[in-house]
């Protein structure tokens, strides 16, 4: 682009719409200096001697889809902002704010242009633990793999960590966080629960407190409180389930056995007693009512089923009691079936723009006889079928859109149960370089006919494979026809220090990814090579040469 095709912003500059969007608005404020701010009051036009930013939310637009028009012709620049509802007017402001660069002596250059962008994939969601959620690198009592474990980080850790998680999402097209473990006495509570989806919900971004059908604690996952399930059961014994087996499960893509002690957090209740349904609608109507989220991600308990005579007359002959026998099934969808429809109700709450999702569980979105229960699951909810990584193997090479088209739920996402804490054998891909596989996966779904996907959100983007396999997830979903050379070039190579630079980092990680065990002669050659590149930069571009050269300075101290 030339000198003409770009407006300096320099001096004043008014805003309408702050009011209406002052995360939006505080964003702009950050574009660069020589520039004051001015607050153009509700129904004003803004004055015609000074350029304007107007920033407007449109309700017919999708959700996150946006535009920006730049117009030059009058006495000073108008640039229109209009943006989808919840998140569409931020993601505008953030993409202008990455295409303006400094102006020649002050203020910033921004392009004229005219832009019109909807996502690829309407729901773009991570998924998180609390307790192994690590965003805040300062804290204590970090954990990295676990799901009943206790939350060992200071009370602050809580919105410490998700605040910084939110932000980024904000900034990067990434539309909602799951959180499992989302109220704990120990961090909060009610009142940081609350923070937490004020804070979200002014950035764009939904919070989806993850909740099982009588497991995982109940609503309230830890506490002395009505809607915790150990709080439940004690004062009810009876409606105890009457679990098939013990709690556990072992995932294929895990080589080592996962450990789930007996406590409070592995207590279910039975999905056949109307109590609690009664109960765990009473306390989904309480947690959206509570702190407004941006929805709720609800599933069965995917630890065991109960096989009370009850259960096995209610589900009848819609399932085979003996696909749970070889270790491959720890659910019912005949449960999900009988009892998602009240709990959806009640988590909706007469409202239509929550995001009400339904975990349809592990490895079978191929499998219609495992879908044959779920033709009475209403319409409106968002239907999650997860991929551990062999499957995502079959699944790439069989599914069809005709497949798709097929299911009896209206609204369906993939979900990555790889490349998180739950796969591989003595080193995990929590912290390898995922992005060519988001990538992959995002375009599959779009491809397919999909209309979402989740991927885990643990690390810190601190962590650089981390940090690009992110903006991966976020770019690719939001853009179908994203290629991937455009990805590194536009979003990789700027962090890193140039295309050749980018390239060469890749190549590092991912031959440390791809090689359990290494020469200790090879992984001094990386180092070098990894040195080498930190010594050509400066400010965030060293910071994540210096942590290649970290991650590679630990394989050779290892030995491996």
């Amino acid at each position: 682009m030339s000198e003409s095709d770009f407006i300096t912003l320099n001096g004043r500059v008014a805003v309408i719409g702050a009011d209406r969007h002052p995360h939006a608005a505080g964003r702009l404020a950050t574009a660069g200096s020589g520039l004051e701010w001015l607050t153009v009051p509700p129904g004003g036009e803004g004055p015609e001697s000074i350029p304007v930013i107007s920033l407007r939310e449109d309700t017919r637009l999708p959700e996150g889809s946006f535009r920006i028009d730049t117009r030059t012709g009058g006495a000073a620049p108008r640039i229109e902002i209009v943006g989808g509802p919840f998140s569409g007017v931020i993601y505008a402001v953030e993409e202008l704010l990455r295409a303006v660069r400094p102006a020649p002596g002050a203020g910033v250059s921004v392009p004229v242009t005219h832009v019109e962008r909807r996502p690829a994939l309407a729901y773009r969601t991570f998924w998180t633990w609390d307790h192994s959620t690590n965003w805040e690198l300062s804290q204590v009592g970090h954990q990295e793999i676990g799901v009943f474990n206790p939350y060992g980080k200071p009370p602050s850790g809580f919105l410490a960590d998700y605040k910084r998680m939110v932000d980024f999402c904000s900034q990067n097209q990434i539309a909602a966080i799951v959180i499992y473990g989302f109220f704990r006495d120990n961090h909060g509570g009610v009142d940081d629960a609350k923070e937490l989806t004020r804070y979200a919900r002014e950035r764009g971004v939904r919070i989806l407190p993850g909740v099982a059908i009588g497991a995982y604690g109940g609503v309230y996952w830890e506490g002395d409180h009505p809607y915790n399930l150990s709080t439940y059961l004690d004062a009810h014994p009876d409606r105890a389930a009457d679990m098939e087996r013990g709690v556990g499960f072992q995932l294929a893509d895990l080589s080592f056995p996962l450990n789930f002690p007996r406590s409070d957090y592995t207590r279910t209740a039975c999905p056949s007693d109307p109590n609690t349904i009664d109960w765990m609608a009473d306390a989904l109507s309480w947690l959206v009512e509570t702190v407004e989220p941006g929805g709720v991600n609800i599933e069965g308990g995917d630890y065991g089923v109960c096989g009370c005579e009850r259960c096995m007359t209610r589900r009848g002959d819609r399932e085979d009691p003996n696909r749970r026998d070889d270790d491959a099934e720890f659910w019912s969808h005949a449960d999900m079936a009988d009892n998602f429809p009240r709990l959806f109700e009640a988590a909706r709450g007469g409202r239509d723009d929550l995001w009400i999702y339904c975990e349809l569980q592990w490895d079978n979105l191929l499998d219609s006889e495992a879908h044959a229960p779920l033709t009475t699951l209403p319409d409106g909810a968002i239907y999650q079928h997860t991929y551990n990584r062999g499957y995502w193997n079959r699944v790439r090479a069989e599914l069809t859109p005709q497949t798709v088209a097929d299911l009896p739920t209206r609204t369906n996402v993939a979900r990555a149960q790889f490349a998180c804490q739950w796969n591989g054998d003595e080193r995990t891909e929590l912290y390898a370089f995922n992005a060519p596989v988001f990538a992959e996966l995002s375009r599959h779904c779009f491809d397919m006919g999909m209309q979402g996907l989740t991927v885990w959100g643990e690390p810190s983007p601190f962590h650089v494979s981390s940090e690009l396999s992110y903006l991966a997830f976020g770019r690719f979903g939001f853009d179908a026809d994203l290629s991937w050379d455009a990805f590194l070039d536009q979003d990789v190579a700027p962090r890193l220090g140039g295309r050749g630079a980018a390239d060469e980092f890749i190549s590092i990680m991912q031959e440390l990814d791809d090689h359990q065990h290494l020469p200790v002669e090879r992984l001094r050659t990386l180092q070098g090579r990894a040195f080498d590149g930190a010594r050509q930069f400066t400010g965030e571009q060293l910071r994540r040469w210096i942590w290649l050269t970290d991650r590679v300075n630990r394989r050779a101290y290892m030995g491996s």
